[in-house]
Protein backbone atom coordinates (compact mmCIF):
# COMPACT_ATOMS: atom_id res chain seq x y z
CA UNK A 1 0.00 0.00 0.00
CA UNK A 2 1.33 3.45 -0.94
CA UNK A 3 0.98 6.43 1.34
CA UNK A 4 1.39 9.96 0.04
CA UNK A 5 3.10 11.82 2.87
CA UNK A 6 3.62 15.60 2.87
CA UNK A 7 7.16 14.95 4.09
CA UNK A 8 10.15 13.03 2.76
CA UNK A 9 10.78 9.52 4.05
CA UNK A 10 14.51 9.24 3.40
CA UNK A 11 15.91 5.98 2.08
CA UNK A 12 18.58 3.96 3.89
CA UNK A 13 22.00 5.55 3.49
CA UNK A 14 25.47 4.57 4.75
CA UNK A 15 26.81 8.14 4.58
CA UNK A 16 25.67 9.51 8.00
CA UNK A 17 27.32 6.64 9.89
CA UNK A 18 30.49 6.74 7.79
CA UNK A 19 30.63 10.52 8.14
CA UNK A 20 30.41 10.24 11.95
CA UNK A 21 33.28 7.75 12.08
CA UNK A 22 35.33 9.90 9.74
CA UNK A 23 34.73 12.99 11.90
CA UNK A 24 35.92 11.02 14.93
CA UNK A 25 39.11 10.04 13.11
CA UNK A 26 39.52 13.62 11.91
CA UNK A 27 39.33 14.91 15.49
CA UNK A 28 41.93 12.43 16.76
CA UNK A 29 44.21 13.12 13.80
CA UNK A 30 43.93 16.87 14.48
CA UNK A 31 45.09 16.30 18.06
CA UNK A 32 47.93 14.13 16.79
CA UNK A 33 48.97 16.88 14.40
CA UNK A 34 49.00 19.47 17.21
CA UNK A 35 51.26 17.28 19.37
CA UNK A 36 53.46 15.41 16.87
CA UNK A 37 53.12 17.60 13.72
CA UNK A 38 52.25 14.47 11.76
CA UNK A 39 49.81 15.30 8.94
CA UNK A 40 49.46 11.90 7.27
CA UNK A 41 46.42 10.70 9.22
CA UNK A 42 44.94 14.23 9.13
CA UNK A 43 45.16 14.39 5.33
CA UNK A 44 43.72 10.89 4.90
CA UNK A 45 40.75 11.61 7.18
CA UNK A 46 40.18 14.99 5.48
CA UNK A 47 40.12 13.42 2.01
CA UNK A 48 37.76 10.68 3.22
CA UNK A 49 35.54 13.33 4.79
CA UNK A 50 35.30 15.20 1.49
CA UNK A 51 34.54 12.00 -0.46
CA UNK A 52 31.84 10.85 1.97
CA UNK A 53 30.14 14.25 2.03
CA UNK A 54 30.34 14.45 -1.76
CA UNK A 55 28.46 11.14 -2.03
CA UNK A 56 25.93 12.20 0.59
CA UNK A 57 25.18 15.57 -1.00
CA UNK A 58 25.03 13.91 -4.43
CA UNK A 59 22.22 11.70 -3.13
CA UNK A 60 20.39 14.73 -1.69
CA UNK A 61 20.70 16.59 -5.01
CA UNK A 62 19.39 13.56 -6.89
CA UNK A 63 16.42 13.21 -4.53
CA UNK A 64 15.50 16.87 -4.68
CA UNK A 65 16.21 17.65 -8.34
CA UNK A 66 15.48 14.48 -10.28
CA UNK A 67 13.26 12.33 -8.06
CA UNK A 68 11.00 15.20 -6.97
CA UNK A 69 10.79 14.27 -3.29
CA UNK A 70 11.55 17.84 -2.15
CA UNK A 71 7.98 19.09 -2.25
CA UNK A 72 6.97 22.57 -1.08
CA UNK A 73 6.25 21.23 2.41
CA UNK A 74 9.64 19.52 2.53
CA UNK A 75 11.39 22.68 1.30
CA UNK A 76 9.60 24.66 4.00
CA UNK A 77 11.09 22.43 6.68
CA UNK A 78 14.52 22.49 5.01
CA UNK A 79 14.44 26.30 5.06
CA UNK A 80 13.54 26.18 8.75
CA UNK A 81 16.46 23.82 9.35
CA UNK A 82 18.82 26.21 7.57
CA UNK A 83 17.53 29.13 9.64
CA UNK A 84 18.13 27.16 12.86
CA UNK A 85 21.63 26.27 11.68
CA UNK A 86 22.45 29.94 10.98
CA UNK A 87 21.10 30.88 14.44
CA UNK A 88 23.40 28.30 16.02
CA UNK A 89 26.32 29.82 14.10
CA UNK A 90 25.26 33.25 15.36
CA UNK A 91 25.47 32.00 18.96
CA UNK A 92 28.94 30.65 18.15
CA UNK A 93 30.21 34.09 17.13
CA UNK A 94 28.33 35.75 19.99
CA UNK A 95 30.66 33.98 22.42
CA UNK A 96 33.67 35.68 20.81
CA UNK A 97 32.04 39.11 21.02
CA UNK A 98 31.06 38.41 24.62
CA UNK A 99 34.70 37.67 25.46
CA UNK A 100 35.88 40.77 23.58
CA UNK A 101 33.51 43.14 25.37
CA UNK A 102 34.22 41.53 28.74
CA UNK A 103 37.94 42.21 28.33
CA UNK A 104 37.30 45.61 26.75
CA UNK A 105 35.06 46.91 29.53
CA UNK A 106 36.99 45.23 32.35
CA UNK A 107 40.60 44.49 31.30
CA UNK A 108 42.44 42.30 33.77
CA UNK A 109 45.54 43.32 35.68
CA UNK A 110 47.62 40.70 33.84
CA UNK A 111 47.44 42.81 30.66
CA UNK A 112 48.02 46.11 32.46
CA UNK A 113 44.35 46.91 33.07
CA UNK A 114 44.23 48.55 29.64
CA UNK A 115 42.66 47.60 26.31
CA UNK A 116 44.23 46.89 23.87
CA UNK A 117 47.34 45.79 25.81
CA UNK A 118 50.37 48.09 25.54
CA UNK A 119 52.54 45.68 23.56
CA UNK A 120 49.86 45.06 20.89
CA UNK A 121 50.06 47.06 17.65
CA UNK A 122 46.54 46.74 16.24
CA UNK A 123 45.60 46.78 12.55
CA UNK A 124 44.64 49.98 10.79
CA UNK A 125 40.95 49.45 9.89
CA UNK A 126 41.26 51.75 6.87
CA UNK A 127 43.72 49.51 5.02
CA UNK A 128 43.03 45.84 4.22
CA UNK A 129 40.04 45.52 6.62
CA UNK A 130 38.16 48.33 4.85
CA UNK A 131 38.99 46.82 1.45
CA UNK A 132 37.73 43.42 2.62
CA UNK A 133 34.56 45.07 3.91
CA UNK A 134 33.89 46.61 0.49
CA UNK A 135 34.63 43.27 -1.20
CA UNK A 136 32.29 41.31 1.07
CA UNK A 137 29.45 43.85 0.83
CA UNK A 138 29.82 43.87 -2.96
CA UNK A 139 29.59 40.08 -2.99
CA UNK A 140 26.36 40.35 -1.01
CA UNK A 141 24.95 42.65 -3.71
CA UNK A 142 26.01 40.29 -6.52
CA UNK A 143 24.50 37.19 -4.92
CA UNK A 144 21.25 39.09 -4.33
CA UNK A 145 21.30 40.04 -8.01
CA UNK A 146 21.78 36.37 -8.85
CA UNK A 147 18.74 35.44 -6.77
CA UNK A 148 16.57 38.00 -8.55
CA UNK A 149 17.92 36.80 -11.91
CA UNK A 150 16.93 33.20 -11.12
CA UNK A 151 13.44 34.34 -10.11
CA UNK A 152 13.11 36.26 -13.40
CA UNK A 153 14.61 33.47 -15.57
CA UNK A 154 17.64 35.54 -16.59
CA UNK A 155 20.16 32.76 -17.06
CA UNK A 156 23.14 34.80 -18.26
CA UNK A 157 22.86 37.40 -15.52
CA UNK A 158 22.44 34.73 -12.83
CA UNK A 159 25.57 32.90 -14.05
CA UNK A 160 27.56 36.14 -14.24
CA UNK A 161 26.52 37.46 -10.83
CA UNK A 162 27.17 34.18 -8.99
CA UNK A 163 30.59 33.97 -10.66
CA UNK A 164 31.36 37.51 -9.44
CA UNK A 165 30.33 36.47 -5.92
CA UNK A 166 32.59 33.43 -6.11
CA UNK A 167 35.51 35.55 -7.34
CA UNK A 168 35.02 38.17 -4.61
CA UNK A 169 34.91 35.47 -1.93
CA UNK A 170 38.27 34.10 -3.06
CA UNK A 171 39.75 37.62 -3.19
CA UNK A 172 38.56 38.23 0.38
CA UNK A 173 40.31 35.05 1.56
CA UNK A 174 43.52 36.06 -0.20
CA UNK A 175 43.58 39.51 1.41
CA UNK A 176 42.89 38.04 4.83
CA UNK A 177 45.85 35.73 4.32
CA UNK A 178 48.00 38.76 3.45
CA UNK A 179 46.71 40.53 6.56
CA UNK A 180 47.67 37.61 8.78
CA UNK A 181 51.07 37.45 7.12
CA UNK A 182 51.76 41.12 7.95
CA UNK A 183 50.45 40.93 11.53
CA UNK A 184 52.63 42.35 14.31
CA UNK A 185 51.14 39.99 16.90
CA UNK A 186 50.11 36.33 17.06
CA UNK A 187 47.38 34.26 18.67
CA UNK A 188 49.70 33.75 21.69
CA UNK A 189 50.04 37.47 22.41
CA UNK A 190 47.68 37.96 25.34
CA UNK A 191 43.91 37.58 25.31
CA UNK A 192 43.65 40.24 22.58
CA UNK A 193 45.61 38.12 20.11
CA UNK A 194 43.55 35.07 21.04
CA UNK A 195 40.23 36.87 20.53
CA UNK A 196 41.35 38.54 17.31
CA UNK A 197 42.60 35.42 15.56
CA UNK A 198 39.84 33.18 16.90
CA UNK A 199 37.07 35.55 15.76
CA UNK A 200 38.53 36.60 12.40
CA UNK A 201 39.99 33.13 11.78
CA UNK A 202 36.69 31.33 12.28
CA UNK A 203 35.01 33.97 10.13
CA UNK A 204 37.62 33.25 7.45
CA UNK A 205 36.81 29.54 7.68
CA UNK A 206 33.13 30.40 7.24
CA UNK A 207 34.01 32.48 4.17
CA UNK A 208 35.85 29.49 2.68
CA UNK A 209 32.91 27.19 3.44
CA UNK A 210 30.49 29.75 1.98
CA UNK A 211 32.68 30.06 -1.13
CA UNK A 212 32.59 26.28 -1.61
CA UNK A 213 28.82 26.35 -1.01
CA UNK A 214 28.41 28.99 -3.73
CA UNK A 215 30.77 27.07 -6.04
CA UNK A 216 28.50 24.02 -5.82
CA UNK A 217 25.49 26.27 -6.50
CA UNK A 218 27.32 27.75 -9.50
CA UNK A 219 28.02 24.29 -10.95
CA UNK A 220 24.40 23.28 -10.36
CA UNK A 221 23.24 26.49 -12.03
CA UNK A 222 25.37 25.67 -15.06
CA UNK A 223 23.81 22.17 -15.07
CA UNK A 224 20.26 23.65 -15.10
CA UNK A 225 19.35 22.21 -11.69
CA UNK A 226 17.53 25.37 -10.62
CA UNK A 227 14.27 26.91 -11.69
CA UNK A 228 12.33 29.97 -10.56
CA UNK A 229 10.26 27.77 -8.21
CA UNK A 230 12.85 25.24 -7.08
CA UNK A 231 16.28 26.59 -6.10
CA UNK A 232 16.55 25.74 -2.42
CA UNK A 233 20.25 24.87 -2.63
CA UNK A 234 21.05 28.33 -3.93
CA UNK A 235 18.80 29.97 -1.35
CA UNK A 236 20.63 28.21 1.46
CA UNK A 237 24.01 29.31 0.10
CA UNK A 238 22.84 32.92 -0.27
CA UNK A 239 21.44 33.00 3.28
CA UNK A 240 24.71 31.63 4.60
CA UNK A 241 26.66 34.23 2.62
CA UNK A 242 24.54 37.08 3.94
CA UNK A 243 25.12 35.77 7.46
CA UNK A 244 28.87 35.88 6.79
CA UNK A 245 28.48 39.48 5.57
CA UNK A 246 26.63 40.60 8.70
CA UNK A 247 29.13 38.93 11.06
CA UNK A 248 31.99 40.64 9.24
CA UNK A 249 30.36 44.06 9.71
CA UNK A 250 30.30 43.52 13.47
CA UNK A 251 33.88 42.22 13.39
CA UNK A 252 34.99 45.27 11.45
CA UNK A 253 33.22 47.76 13.74
CA UNK A 254 34.28 46.26 17.07
CA UNK A 255 37.39 44.12 16.54
CA UNK A 256 39.07 46.44 14.02
CA UNK A 257 37.68 49.98 14.27
CA UNK A 258 36.95 50.14 18.01
CA UNK A 259 40.31 48.57 18.88
CA UNK A 260 42.10 51.04 16.61
CA UNK A 261 40.18 53.96 18.14
CA UNK A 262 41.09 52.89 21.68
CA UNK A 263 44.68 52.30 20.59
CA UNK A 264 44.85 55.81 19.08
CA UNK A 265 43.35 57.42 22.18
CA UNK A 266 45.87 55.57 24.34
CA UNK A 267 48.76 56.71 22.13
CA UNK A 268 47.59 60.34 22.27
CA UNK A 269 47.25 60.15 26.06
CA UNK A 270 50.74 58.67 26.45
CA UNK A 271 52.16 61.37 24.16
CA UNK A 272 50.58 64.09 26.26
CA UNK A 273 51.94 62.55 29.44
CA UNK A 274 55.44 62.56 27.95
CA UNK A 275 54.98 66.22 27.00
CA UNK A 276 54.23 67.05 30.61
Amino acid sequence: MKFNHPYHLVSLSPWPLLNSFCLLIFMFSSLKFMHDFNMILLLISFILLILINFQWWRDVIREGTFQGVHTFNVMKMLRLGMIMFILSELMFFLSFFWCYFHMNLSPSVEIGSIWPPNFIMVFNPFNIPLLNTIILLSSGVSITLCHHSILNKKLFMSNLSIFITLFLGMIFTFFQYMEYKESYFSISDSVYGSIFFMATGFHGIHVIIGTLFIMVSYLRLLSSHYSMNHHLGFEASSWYWHFVDVVWLFLYIFIYWLSFYLYSMKSIFNFQLKGL
